[in-house]
């Protein structure tokens, strides 16, 4: 097998051009079916840079949902911490506006 960038002849098992470094084999994100180009996967269809894409957007969601789980949290324990010095007004009210927030829902 040729490398598609350079030229030079590369064997069918490398991954990667000894001469340019290119991509010689390709593996599907979604199958893990091994193809010679990248884009689309050949058995499953899908398209590679789209399902990263969608991976990256979930784990970013899920991301900023415990950053904000985790927030509320130390609020929360702060608010404790401080209730002797605020007189346990921020604490009263955190806890009401999260108990309407959850009832809304």
């Amino acid at each position: 097998m040729n490398c598609p960038k350079c030229g030079a002849e590369a064997r069918d098992i490398a991954r990667f051009c000894r001469r340019c470094h290119a991509t010689l084999r390709y593996e599907c994100p979604s199958c893990k079916h091994e193809q010679r180009h990248g884009g689309t996967c050949e058995k499953c269809g899908v398209d590679f840079l789209k399902y990263v894409t969608a991976v990256v957007a979930a784990k970013e969601a899920e991301a900023d949902v415990v950053h904000d789980r985790l927030q509320r949290r130390s609020t929360l324990l702060k608010n404790v911490l401080l209730t002797p010095f605020n007189l346990g007004i921020p604490l009263i009210r955190s806890l009401f506006i999260s108990s309407r927030k959850s009832s809304r829902f």
